[in-house]
């Protein structure tokens, strides 16, 4: 979180990623950092999950991660 906000202060596109488990820890940093970044919620676990398993969950984070570099923060 505090790379994110570091690397968007300085005007480098940059989008937070986690699972779904830290949705609301995220958010709560975020307040607490005074930050609004574009943040990604992935499935949860990650911890022993297969080479392929990996794979198939960055794949379907991998188009709105990018249009958050692109875009900004998306309105929910």
């Amino acid at each position: 979180m505090h790379d994110t906000l570091d690397l968007e202060a300085r005007g480098v596109p940059a989008v937070f990623v986690a699972t779904t488990e830290f949705i609301d820890a995220a958010r709560g940093q975020a307040r607490a950092l005074g930050g609004d970044p574009v943040a990604v919620f992935v499935e949860h676990p990650i911890q022993d999950r297969s080479d392929e398993e990996v794979v198939a969950i960055a794949d379907r984070a991998f188009e709105e991660i990018v249009a958050g570099l692109v875009k900004g923060p998306v309105e929910a």
